[in-house]
């Protein structure tokens, strides 16, 4: 089981150890910058995970995947930045480090299955494995894991996707696991403050101008990493709001608006596709699809294009769709794939 000393990967824990099975508790040492803050709290979250073991009684191992990490998650993460794009760093590091390093370092440890606190149900089906969407719907993380494999599904167990927040809780306070006060995971795990810090220590920025929808100069922007489509705090204009409508690269420009339907899009490309049961759909396909992890489903109809790409057609427009965020498909509550946004038409 992956444990990250919090209330979820705790529940799962012991979930699975009163169904039968003979658990392992695995932490994963992720953070990689000493000087910040937030190495003191993934110490703090090891020894929870820690204290939690030694309260279930099972066997507990450290992975160290800090190089690893930053070679294949943060890295990336920067160069997408700076290249003006805003990526989904979970997206890969759930495929690449929680669901494969991890379960290679697990299968030393003689593991025979993995696990993770994800909220997201996993189904055999036509001896096919199926991911669905969890019964909690606001927790449900399969938007995160739409890069999965069927290998990788064959050997991972989501305990916690048949259950909401505060059932799990509620198990946690009855069983008194000793990560009762764990606060919630933050959204990126080694953003300690903002990100726009994280940008500022790492990234080398070049001012530009500010054009209104008017082609008129309002102002100059801090670097273009540090804006996103569809923001609308930390512009620093007056006379708002305004919101970020594009960025041009090439020339440095921060495109800005004040009126938020000009945000709206019907249509994107996207690439960098996956499809959970290892071959494509026959194209064209109807699904409900969303581009943001917090956005509702919306239905959509995708099909192919050339050179490894798919364009998604929505029913309804949908708001800030963004050049490096993951847009992803489902068919009723199962997840059928997904991709990486290349630009919104």
């Amino acid at each position: 089981m992956a444990l990250s000393g919090g209330v979820d990967s705790a529940v799962g824990a012991a979930l699975l150890q009163q169904a039968g099975y003979q658990v392992a508790g695995c932490f994963m040492r992720l953070s990689t910058d000493q000087e910040h803050p937030q190495d003191c709290l993934a110490s703090e979250a090891e020894d929870r995970a820690r204290r939690l073991a030694n309260y279930l009684d099972i066997p507990f191992f450290v992975f160290d995947l800090r190089s690893q990490f930053d070679r294949l998650v943060i890295q990336p993460f920067l160069k997408d930045y700076q290249r003006g794009v805003t990526p989904n760093p979970c997206v890969f590091c759930n495929h690449l480090i929680k669901l494969e390093l991890f379960w290679t370092l697990a299968q030393e440890k003689g593991a025979d299955l993995m696990a993770t606190g994800h909220y997201v149900c996993r189904r055999e089906k036509k001896q096919q494995w199926e991911l669905h969407r969890g019964v909690d719907k606001q927790k449900d993380q399969s938007y995160f894991l739409w890069r999965l494999n069927q290998e990788q599904l064959s050997r991972t167990l989501f305990p916690l996707g048949r259950y909401r927040k505060h059932q799990v809780r509620r198990l946690a306070q009855k069983w008194h696991l000793p990560v009762q006060k764990a606060a919630e995971s933050m959204e990126v795990c080694f953003i300690p403050h903002s990100i726009d810090e994280f940008l500022t220590d790492r990234l080398d920025f070049q001012p530009g101008p500010i054009i209104n929808d008017q082609g008129q100069l309002i102002g100059q922007h801090r670097g273009l990493p540090l804006y996103t489509v569809g923001q609308r705090k930390k512009i620093g204009l007056a006379g708002g709001p305004y919101y970020v409508r594009n960025k041009d690269i090439e020339k440095n420009i921060l495109l800005v608006t004040k009126d938020k339907r000009t945000l709206k899009r019907r249509s994107l490309s996207c690439n960098q596709l996956n499809w959970l049961d290892g071959q494509p759909p026959k194209f064209p396909i109807t699904v409900k699809a969303k581009v943001r992890y917090r956005n509702p489903l919306s239905a959509a109809k995708v099909d192919r294009q050339d050179a490894g790409r798919c364009r998604v057609d929505f029913r309804t427009s949908q708001s800030a769709v963004t050049a490096g965020q993951s847009v992803v498909f489902y068919k009723g509550s199962k997840l059928m794939g997904g991709g990486v946004i290349i630009k919104g038409e």
